[in-house]
C-alpha cells in the first residue's frame, strides 16, 4: 500500500509519461536510511543499474519475481518517492554464481567483484540474523538489471 506522497508521485509519473497501472514494487535499496540514500544517488546518476535480493523474498505468498518491463517506485531512506525504474532482465541463480559483470552493473563501492561479494554477504548475513534463517551462498538470488526511466528532476 502506497502512502499519499507515494500515490501522488506515481500519479505525476503516469500523467507525464502516459503510463497507466500500478508499480510492481515500492521500495528502497539497502537496509538503512544512509545506505538507501547512497544507493538511490547511484541510480540517479546512472551508475547503479542492477540489484540483487535473495529469492526467498519473492517466493512469499502473494509475491512474484520481477519481470522485464516491470516498473518500480524507488524510495529514499525516509520512504519518500524519488524515481521510477524499469526491469530489463532477471536471472534466478545461486548467490555463488554471481560474477564480476553483475558487480560492475550494480555500481556500488569500487565496482569490483571482491567488494560486491564482501558487501552483499555482510548484508545477507544481517538479513538472516534479523529474519531468523541461515544464510548460505547456495541460496538462490534474484539478479535484476534495470534502467532509470523517470525522476522529477528529469
Amino acid at each position: 500500500m502506497m502512502t499519499p506522497d507515494q500515490q501522488s508521485f506515481w500519479a505525476r509519473f503516469c500523467a507525464e509519461t502516459g503510463h497507466s497501472g500500478e508499480p510492481f514494487d515500492v521500495d528502497q535499496f539497502g537496509d538503512s536510511e544512509v545506505l538507501a540514500d547512497e544507493l538511490l544517488g547511484l541510480v540517479l546518476i546512472g551508475q547503479k543499474q542492477a540489484t540483487c535480493a535473495l529469492a526467498r523474498w519473492y517466493e512469499q505468498p502473494g509475491a512474484r519475481f520481477p519481470e522485464p518491463g516491470d516498473l518500480s517506485l524507488i524510495l529514499d531512506g525516509r520512504g519518500q518517492p524519488a524515481c521510477v525504474i524499469r526491469t530489463t532482465s532477471v536471472e534466478i541463480k545461486p548467490v555463488r554464481e554471481a560474477d564480476a559483470q553483475f558487480a560492475w552493473d550494480e555500481g556500488e563501492g569500487d565496482r569490483s567483484f571482491k567488494w560486491w561479494k564482501e558487501a552483499h554477504l555482510a548484508y545477507w548475513q544481517r538479513e538472516a540474523a534479523r529474519e531468523g534463517f541461515e544464510f548460505s551462498e547456495n541460496l538462490d538470488a534474484c539478479f535484476e538489471r534495470f534502467e532509470l526511466v523517470w525522476s522529477p528532476a528529469g
